[in-house]
């Protein structure tokens, strides 16, 4: 037994030491730092942002609304919550920003645009949209 240890006792304390050499080496320590108040205010803004986009989407009215633009509301959801916190709170800010109806104009204002632009190329004979119109030779 004794002649086993003195021939495999050198090689297996080397190997010893280098598996607790490489040990080490494959360790990275941990750095801590002081975390500003900024970090963690912008952090919580974050935060409230995701929070407030996610109550919006959340409303029925809203959900009506995407569902009947084509938008499902869940995938809408999923991609809100991969947006950055800057893109989030933009989006939020944007949102308080709106006055309550707001929306309606500008969806009132683009039907009436489409329309005219309908209009007027079902006039110069680009398209047969309305048959009420009759086109200019």
């Amino acid at each position: 037994m004794r002649k086993i240890i003195q021939y495999t006792g050198k090689p297996l304390c080397l190997l010893l030491l280098l598996s607790f050499v490489l040990l080490d080496l494959s360790i990275h320590s941990a750095k801590a730092g002081m975390i500003g108040t900024e970090a963690v205010i912008e952090a919580r803004a974050a935060e409230a942002s995701r929070e407030r986009v996610a109550d919006f989407l959340e409303r029925d009215d809203v959900r009506r609304a995407l569902v009947k633009q084509g938008v499902d509301p869940v995938e809408a959801s999923k991609r809100v919550e991969a947006l950055t916190d800057a893109e989030v709170n933009r989006l939020a800010r944007e949102l308080e920003q709106l006055p309550a109806g707001a929306g309606i104009n500008t969806i009132v204002g683009a039907a009436v645009f489409v329309f005219l632009v309908l209009l007027v190329t079902d006039i110069l004979g680009f398209t047969e949209v309305f048959p009420f119109v009759k086109p200019v030779n």
